[in-house]
């Protein structure tokens, strides 16, 4: 049976802490995420955390009813600290653009957080706003119900995965870090055009792009598309039978980089 969380106004009228503290949700939250920061996800424990917090481990469970419920609020967290400050301007575009860098930079601000959320659902709050938000910029872009809902999802599919993607690359350890980026100096640069013309063509070019995010230009080539599906201001443009089929082309996939196994549901 999951355990009750005490609401919110009686847990403010707990007794402070040992050393002094009155515990919150965002108290224990800024804390998981400093242990996740300082010890990875497996420094990410009840009882890691009461002893940064000063408080039986026992007491967490007033807040949260496990491990797993505190780690949606982590991902919510971070929804929330992408969200701070952000006000539509009416460009939809440049709206669209500056939620998605927000949230790619909030979570691979903290990689290892984002690795064990970005792919989970929280409900929570900061959640809901973010999804509100993009969807009535969509909507009061002019795109209908059905195509506003497509692009939220390869919106937000395309950010998280981003997201998880390069904060599991932040999240390795510094030596396996360096030693990917400099494959691309100690191997790719010297393939010879011989047996490997395409990339001997373009390694100066593939070491200077493959150590940073794709995201940004992944990001652009999305809203290029929702731009051409929305069509010109007072046009007709709008989705073509093509767009429904899968389009094949270049670059890193989730299900290549699992060898082909379909890929996760949704977030």
């Amino acid at each position: 049976m999951a355990k009750r969380v005490v609401p919110e106004e009686k847990r403010r009228r707990r007794r402070p802490t040992r050393s002094g503290q009155v515990l919150s949700e965002a108290l224990i939250v800024d804390a998981a995420l400093r242990l996740l920061r300082e010890h990875g996800s497996s420094g990410l424990t009840a009882r890691r955390l009461g002893l940064a917090l000063d408080c039986d481990p026992s007491t967490l469970y007033r807040y949260f009813r496990g491990m797993d419920d505190l780690t949606l609020a982590l991902g919510d967290a971070l929804m929330g600290r992408a969200l701070r400050g952000w006000r539509p301007t009416g460009e939809w575009r440049a709206d669209l653009r500056a939620v998605g860098l927000r949230i790619h930079e909030a979570y691979v601000s903290h990689p290892q957080a984002a690795v064990l959320t970005a792919s989970r659902v929280s409900g929570r709050a900061n959640e809901l706003a973010a999804d509100e938000a993009v969807l009535d910029v969509l909507r009061s872009a002019g795109f209908p119900p059905a195509e506003t809902v497509r692009i939220y999802h390869a919106f937000i599919d395309t950010t998280l995965g981003f997201a998880a993607l390069d904060a599991a690359s932040l999240a390795l350890p510094g030596p396996a870090r360096r030693a990917d980026e400099e494959m691309w100096h100690s191997t790719y640069a010297r393939l010879p055009a011989s047996t490997h013309p395409r990339i001997a063509e373009v390694a100066p070019l593939l070491a200077a792009r493959m150590v940073t995010s794709a995201y940004p230009t992944a990001l652009d080539m999305l809203l290029d598309s929702a731009a051409a599906r929305l069509g010109p201001p007072g046009g007709q443009g709008g989705p073509s039978r093509a767009a429904d089929r899968p389009v094949s082309g270049p670059g890193r996939t989730a299900d290549a980089v699992r060898g082909g196994a379909p890929g996760p549901p949704s977030r």
